[in-house]
């Protein structure tokens, strides 16, 4: 358990403004891409029953430090969700029903692999209550899905995407750009063949090179050519917002697009500072227990964290009291991420109602932020320099 000293409570905590959702990390992948840095691990002995019988333990667990909530969302992410047995999602869902109230329109998302996209198995996720799915396609061409170290091809992505529309309500992908000798005309080509699959969600994320990944060691010695310079990379984020954008499909996110009403309920919650749970191995969560905001997060390997909740030990590696400075931090870092902005008078009663910062005001007359009342957010210019933005901010 997490271990605070409870404070008197406002009557309204904070996070209230946000949402509460559920994450449920599955670590395991049949394969390791070279571009990811997520916690993920391949192995051929997954103890089923005892993975399903430790989430719904800690579900269970975390129950108990969060009476008198409604649960907007559950998130299954990885690794590879569809790798799991139905079974095992049945449980998590039926465990979290158990634990707390769920909304009437309760999202409940699940991430797949095409390569392990399979009609029967997508049904049986959706009896279970999975209501959404978000495909990994990240990208429309064969050779790029090679060097990518992706183990579908276009063909299953196409037919998984079919699949998916016909079995849940609510359907998403993921492309992934800027990749490797990848102009704009090729990446418009792209992204006009994912438009024309008619999505009602879009992620759409540049690909970054990060350290402890196989492209983060083949860019060290260079061995990772054709990447675009950062005045390219930005051409292209103009070309996506405006593509996507013309299509009805506006970006409410730096990296997400959808039809009004078709954003991710769960994602929203991250970004408008909600409080959320993260289970199992190197699942992030914040949570206000007692009138204080935490921050933790899970042991990452696997069998550690296996151990810890079959023990009945504690599941996390960290965990920290935030500071009304720290909350104040990161609901700007994630706020301005949204088109819809930031609440100025939220951000300054996290801390205690300091003072607006003099860069504000400078910053809304050089074009990077608007301001209306007591919203601001990024324009158009803002959001090709958020680090900057929010370097000034704070």
């Amino acid at each position: 358990m997490f271990h605070v000293k409870h404070s008197v409570s406002p009557e309204v905590e904070d996070w209230v403004n946000g949402g509460f959702g559920l994450y449920v990390h599955w670590p395991f992948c049949a394969s390791k891409c070279p571009y990811c840095d997520f916690n993920s691990h391949v192995s051929n002995n997954i103890q089923h029953a005892a993975w399903k019988e430790s989430y719904v333990a800690e579900i269970a667990r975390i129950a108990l430090l969060t009476p008198n909530r409604t649960l907007d969302s559950i998130f299954f992410g990885g690794g590879t969700p569809s790798t799991m047995e139905p079974e095992t999602v049945e449980a998590i869902i039926g465990a979290a029903r158990k634990a707390w109230p769920t909304r009437n329109s309760i999202e409940i998302t699940l991430e797949a692999n095409p390569a392990s996209v399979d009609y029967e198995k997508f049904r049986e996720f959706a009896l279970a209550g999975v209501n959404r799915v978000s495909l990994g396609i990240q990208a429309l061409d064969d050779e790029s899905l090679r060097l990518l170290g992706r183990r579908h091809t276009v063909k299953e992505a196409m037919r998984a995407w079919d699949v998916a529309n016909s079995v849940f309500e609510r359907s998403s992908f993921d492309l992934i750009y800027a990749r490797q000798h990848q102009d704009a005309r090729l990446w418009v080509s792209e992204l006009e063949r994912a438009l024309a699959l008619s999505p009602t969600h879009l992620s759409l994320y540049q690909l970054t090179i990060e350290d402890g990944t196989a492209f983060g060691d083949r860019y060290r010695i260079g061995k990772l050519p054709g990447l675009p310079t950062g005045d390219q990379g930005a051409d292209l984020y103009e070309v996506t917002q405006d593509m996507c954008g013309a299509a009805g499909l506006p970006a409410y996110e730096v990296s997400n697009h959808a039809k009004p009403s078709e954003e991710s309920k769960h994602n929203l919650i991250y970004w408008r500072y909600g409080d959320y749970i993260g289970i199992g191995p190197g699942a992030h969560g914040r949570l206000t227990v007692g009138g204080q905001k935490i921050a933790y997060e899970n042991s990452k390997a696997p069998g550690s964290w296996l151990s810890s909740v079959q023990s009945n030990a504690r599941s996390h590696e960290t965990s920290e009291l935030l500071s009304g400075a720290d909350q104040s931090t990161e609901y700007l870092m994630m706020s301005l991420r949204l088109t819809e902005g930031t609440n100025l008078t939220r951000w300054q009663q996290l801390n205690h109602g300091f003072p607006l910062p003099d860069s504000l005001d400078s910053l809304v007359e050089q074009g990077f932020l608007w301001r209306k009342g007591t919203k601001i957010g990024t324009t158009k210019a803002g959001r090709q320099v958020l680090n900057s933005v929010l370097r000034e901010l704070l």
